[in-house]
């Protein structure tokens, strides 16, 4: 299996964050701008916490807070789980899965240096699984 730091350097490093007295509404407006489905919440260079669509769905839509009027530190998940570079991705998969979350902050030197989703775990491990199929194949046929 690839290291985190690996998938980075092919996926991209570019974090894109969002301060925590921003509005629910902001987050998710940047979101699904960016197609993505969590943000890390920063205060400068700090990660002071993360917020998900999930997060949105459960602590603004279910409480039926108006995400226009929410801040961003007032729903997020402050107790936030990040990845290293050097972990590994199957390490990296049992972690998300185990803790119940699709997205791993990743982090270097207390820096924030990328954001891992567990859809870009499954590709990367489908992805060695299909080149691992091909040379089986190829080495089977001659």
């Amino acid at each position: 299996m690839r290291s985190i730091r690996t998938l980075l350097e092919k996926k991209g490093t570019h974090v894109w964050s969002i301060r925590p007295e921003a509005t629910v509404f902001e987050a998710v407006q940047e979101m699904a701008k960016k197609e993505i489905g969590a943000l890390p919440v920063m205060d400068g260079e700090e990660l002071v916490g993360i917020i998900s669509e999930r997060d949105y769905a459960r602590r603004i839509i279910l409480k039926e807070r108006a995400s226009k009027e929410t801040r961003v530190d007032e729903v997020m998940t402050r107790k936030v789980v990040c990845a290293k570079p050097s972990q590994q991705i199957e390490e990296c998969m049992a972690i998300m899965m185990n803790g119940k979350f699709r997205h791993l902050p990743v982090m270097e030197d207390k820096k924030v240096i990328g954001v891992i989703s567990l859809r870009d775990l499954v590709k990367t491990v489908i992805a060695e699984q299909q080149f691992t199929i091909e040379q089986l194949e190829s080495y089977i046929a001659g």
